[in-house]
């Protein structure tokens, strides 16, 4: 398949899946003429790496992970659960220092609105 082909197949642009070729997340091989060619599997490839980021892994993540992928991407093999729990509670410690400083932040607005 050749990069046109899977792009259009996938909604992924060339550069990107370049990106994704760049990264270890996807493979080609140089036909003749140096021209990209994929595998039959790459459709399902580039919707795992797609699964994967929206779930905010980055791809150096994506690409360990990648091998033990199954399906679309929502099933991943038992060896990466710690991980992906880690990764889970780093969001999460992120999402309470974001609510913290939204609080602290209303407070000043409710003040300074007060005084005005």
């Amino acid at each position: 398949m050749k990069i046109g082909a899977l792009a259009q197949e996938t909604g992924v642009s060339p550069r990107l899946l370049r990106y994704y070729e760049e990264q270890g997340l996807l493979t080609s091989h140089r036909g003749d003429g140096g021209h990209r060619r994929y595998g039959q599997d790459a459709p399902v490839v580039v919707r795992r790496i797609r699964t994967l980021l929206a779930a905010g892994l980055p791809t150096r993540v994506i690409r360990d992970v990648l091998p033990c992928v199954s399906g679309t991407g929502e099933v991943l093999a038992a060896c990466t659960v710690g991980h992906l729990r880690g990764r889970l509670t780093g969001l999460d410690d992120q999402l309470a220092e974001l609510q913290a400083h939204r609080d602290a932040l209303a407070a000043i607005l409710r003040a300074t609105e007060a005084a005005v």
